[in-house]
């Protein structure tokens, strides 16, 4: 019965296309396969931009002594930054800098974004201190982090911490993915 069936379909399929009459050019252009997508950066290119970032840094004028780090890049969400502000995010990776100078707190910095970048945490904690102990020259620490944070691409919106976290003496980073 299949085979009746199978005859009478053929039968019927030719006499759907009697009279047609094949194109006379083929303009279908077979697609080339498109080539297997490129990281814009490397591993060692990030390392390296982060080197840079941290190179000579001038003292960042936005951030005081007490004063609360608010920073997020253009096309940052406000809801981001909200709830970034009210510790929503959950810290992956977390950095002390307390009692180092500023060369080392940069150097370890640099250190703890690079390998916080490539193991793809999104947020990150970054424990500077107050800078209670830095006399008149202030929060020096705190400056050169901010500075350094706001210097660095991979670095989306960064926040002063909560106070069970530290408050103005350390901040939440967002990290792009």
């Amino acid at each position: 019965m299949s085979a009746r069936r199978d005859q009478e379909d053929r039968a019927l399929f030719r006499e759907a296309i009697r009279g047609v009459k094949p194109l006379a050019q083929d303009r279908h252009v077979p697609s080339t396969p498109r080539p297997p997508p490129r990281a814009r950066f490397t591993r060692a290119d990030r390392g390296e931009i982060l080197k840079e970032s941290l190179a000579a840094l001038p003292d960042d004028p936005d951030v005081a002594g007490g004063e609360e780090i608010s920073f997020a890049r253009p096309g940052v969400p406000a809801t981001v930054l909200k709830a970034l502000r009210r510790g929503q995010y959950r810290v992956q990776a977390e950095i002390d800098l307390h009692g180092l100078t500023v060369s080392q707190a940069k150097s370890a910095l640099q250190a703890f974004l690079v390998n916080a970048v490539g193991s793809g945490a999104r947020c990150v904690r970054i424990i500077h201190g107050k800078g209670l102990r830095s006399g008149p020259r202030g929060p020096v620490v705190k400056r050169a982090v901010g500075a350094v944070l706001r210097r660095t691409g991979a670095v989306l919106a960064v926040v002063s911490a909560r106070q069970v976290d530290g408050g103005t003496g350390a901040v939440y980073a967002l990290l792009a993915p």
